[in-house]
């Protein structure tokens, strides 16, 4: 792998994260929180979203981990305040749910347009499909990755949204230890999502690629 091609994999990756971020914003600004706004959070600027382990830590023990094949991470979350939703519970839900369906619609955006460039020979367009492909896996990974229901991922937030209120022991327990729970997944656990990545991958794309 070369170098310009591992630092369009970082590029593409941070700004993946920051539409992620900026995407649960968005949707808590919709349902009338405007705490991310009011905190300046609302920017493709990465400077207000990075954080060292999410940003810094991760990414690089992942690469290393993997000899390059993988960069992975996040950025600091965006908050929000549950005060100002009608129905806080739901709403947490759905402000979560929105980072995920932002990756996803990236990843089929660049998808639409690596058919596209397929239907003309993509032999004649040099290195850029294969750019393209590297933002589609990298959005796909982020969005699946996400909806693991492991705190403190866009998953767990989903999952206690649809959970009754009798099971709130189960989440104040997942909150206490999900970031050692999270930790072990990503070292261990991490291949029981891979083919359900490489299949919503194959699927943007429409076969082939880098999966």
């Amino acid at each position: 792998m070369t170098l310009p091609i591992i630092f369009f994999q970082l590029i593409v990756f941070l700004f993946s994260v920051i539409i992620h971020e900026v995407s649960h914003g968005l949707a808590a600004l919709r349902l009338g929180d405007t705490t991310a706004r009011d905190a300046g959070r609302l920017t493709l600027n990465p400077l207000p979203h990075l954080e060292f382990f999410g940003s810094f830590f991760l990414p690089l023990m992942m690469f290393l981990a993997t000899g390059g094949a993988m960069i992975f991470g996040w950025a600091r979350p965006v908050p929000y305040d549950p005060r100002f939703l009608k129905n806080p519970k739901v709403g947490a839900g759905l402000i979560a749910a929105a980072g995920p369906v932002s990756n996803f619609t990236v990843a089929l955006v660049f998808g639409i347009a690596i058919r596209i460039f397929s239907s003309f020979g993509a032999s004649d367009f040099g290195p850029l499909p294969l750019l393209l492909h590297i933002i589609v896996l990298t959005n796909v990974l982020l969005a699946v990755f996400n909806l693991v229901p492991i705190p403190p991922l866009d998953g767990s937030k989903i999952l206690f949204a649809l959970l009754p209120y009798q099971y709130d022991n189960l989440r104040l327990w997942l909150e206490r230890y999900g970031m050692v729970i999270l930790l072990v997944f990503i070292f261990y656990g991490f291949s029981l999502i891979q083919p359900i990545i490489g299949l919503i991958y194959r699927l943007f794309v429409g076969g082939g690629g880098l999966l």
